[in-house]
């Protein structure tokens, strides 16, 4: 099991990055048009580096929602190899087996 601030910290960042999405989206977007002048597009740079650093979408780590691992992540299960190992040698996930040769 991951520590708990660990795992805090992480939802924080996904609260943040979810919430700065849109105004981060049209900096960047103003930031990178060639066409508006270099003082538009470098004011646009200045507003996006004074956004919170934990609000970038890339800081974001994933992590098992059972244990909080951040390693082995399966993201279509979104949980680690150890858990989903776990739960399909008891059973739990259905169409799912161990396998043995």
């Amino acid at each position: 099991m991951a520590k708990k601030g660990s795992i805090n910290r992480n939802e924080n960042r996904k609260r943040l990055a979810k919430k700065f999405a849109g105004k981060r989206a049209r900096l960047k977007a103003i930031a990178l048009d060639e066409n508006l002048p270099m003082d538009e597009r470098f004011g646009a740079r200045l507003k996006l580096a004074a956004l919170p650093r934990n609000s970038a979408e890339n800081r974001y780590r994933n992590r098992c929602e059972l244990t909080g691992r951040p390693r082995g992540f399966y993201k279509k299960l979104r949980m680690s190899r150890i858990a989903l190992r776990e739960l399909a040698s008891r059973g739990l996930i259905p169409g799912m087996v161990k396998a043995s040769w």
